[in-house]
């Protein structure tokens, strides 16, 4: 009984993060000027209006439309999930791209593996995509970061190409660091995304091995 009350209170205390997140980058969306939504992300090939689009993806498309979606995709996922964004981004404006964001901001959808965890994770990370690459300055609260920090596994670095072979990231500003080797050194968010195989812009990393990291 106690193991099922604490895993409910889990997911209740991640769903409380992933809702504040999608209604924090919706207002964020919404204030962007309208030349910034056509700029480069940091998700390769994606302007900000495709991340837009692909992250209320999940809680617009109904199961048919997605089997519809990845049928036309040849069954490449990553191929759907391309076609599908960059449709979505042409076919609606900026301010219905946030509005479908907080309109879904309380939506039970999860990635099929990773649960909760991972939704927050997807929201996270593709917002700061989009912060990152703007240059603006929005900083992730500190409870949601921690949850991802520790959720970091070798099977999800591998999943997302990412090669820390002795490597150690080591977070600036919390206490908090992963694998053993040569240190990176960098903003708790910015190490996030790098587990997540972004490459940062100059200036975000320090460390030997940081390099490896920072888009050319």
């Amino acid at each position: 009984m106690n193991s099922t009350t604490s895993r409910k209170d889990s997911n209740a205390a991640l769903r409380a993060m992933i809702a504040a997140e999608r209604q924090e980058l919706a207002d964020l969306l919404d204030g962007l000027r309208p030349g910034q939504w056509d700029e480069p992300s940091l998700c390769t090939g994606w302007r900000v209006r495709e991340v837009a689009a692909h992250m209320s993806t999940g809680f617009r498309l109904s199961l048919p439309a997605t089997v519809g979606a990845l049928a036309k995709a040849r069954g490449n996922l990553h191929r759907m999930t391309d076609q599908v964004a960059r449709k979505d981004a042409a076919a609606h404006s900026t301010a219905d791209l946030a509005a479908f964001l907080r309109r879904g901001a309380h939506h039970p959808w999860t990635p099929p593996v990773g649960g909760f965890t991972a939704a927050l994770g997807h929201d996270v990370v593709h917002g700061l995509d989009i912060t990152v690459a703007l240059g603006l300055g929005r900083r992730v609260p500190e409870d949601r970061l921690r949850v991802l920090l520790d959720a970091i596994r070798p099977s999800g670095l591998r999943f997302f190409g990412v090669d820390l072979t002795g490597v150690r990231l080591c977070a600036e500003d919390l206490d908090w660091s992963y694998g053993s080797g040569a240190p990176v050194h960098g903003a708790a968010q910015d190490l996030l995304l790098l587990a997540f195989g972004r490459r940062l812009p100059g200036g975000r990393l320090s460390g030997e091995p940081s390099s490896r990291f920072t888009a050319a």
